[in-house]
């Protein structure tokens, strides 16, 4: 099997030193680039076309979430593999849309980390065990109602963005739970004020919890 080429995502040095060093000590896979910011990645991804991308999520720029989103859309043969610190489900469900094909926690034994780098550089989808875990019980609950069905006008951001609106949280926080940046959600949010028909956020809060949502969710702290 010839070496699995990786390009490594990740804007602290000692990091990409680090799974440089992993993967000279085995034969089978190598770091072929490296990449600082979302930007980068992009770039480097589409010059070395390296066989698998191991992402961080924030970064400076574009975060790796939208940077898996371009990667994956432009080179379909190269694989994504998220490896990260973010385990919340916002964070998870994103990069399943973006199109990574596994996630994995910092903190992993370098066993794990190698096992994961194969079995996605080889075709499969790979977990951390505690984000498979909350993966299957969460489509194990249907949801209640389907976005479309509520507000078919909205994309499937902006519905996550109106939900998060229900339950009271500011611009900074959708922010940083979704992983965005503050001018993405501010346009976002002026979308879904345009699309509702709404004058402001508030009177849109008061839409989306009429219609049920923010019900079950927990406002955000302050």
């Amino acid at each position: 099997m010839s070496e699995i080429r990786v390009l490594v995502a990740d804007d602290f040095p000692l990091f990409r030193d680090g799974v440089r060093v992993l993967l000279e000590s085995v034969g089978d896979a190598v770091v072929v680039g490296e990449a600082a910011t979302g930007e980068e990645a992009v770039v480097r991804t589409h010059e070395l076309q390296p066989d698998l991308v191991l992402m961080d999520i924030k970064m400076p720029g574009i975060n790796g979430i939208e940077a898996t989103r371009r990667i994956v859309g432009a080179n379909p043969d190269v694989r994504v593999l998220m490896f990260t610190m973010f385990e919340d489900d916002d964070s998870v469900f994103a990069a399943m849309r973006a199109g990574a094909h596994g996630y994995l926690l910092k903190g992993a034994h370098q066993e794990e980390t190698l096992r994961a780098i194969r079995a996605v550089a080889n075709g499969e989808a790979i977990f951390s065990p505690a984000i498979a875990k909350r993966v299957m019980q969460f489509f194990r609950v249907a949801p209640v109602a389907a976005p479309s069905a509520l507000f078919p006008e909205l994309t499937d951001r902006e519905f996550e963005i109106l939900e998060l609106l229900a339950q009271r949280y500011t611009n900074p926080q959708i922010a940083d739970r979704l992983v965005l940046s503050p001018k993405t959600v501010r346009n976002h949010v002026s979308n879904i004020l345009h699309k509702l028909r709404v004058a402001d956020r508030a009177e849109a809060m008061l839409t989306a919890r009429a219609a049920g949502l923010g019900e079950n969710g927990k406002p955000a702290q302050k």
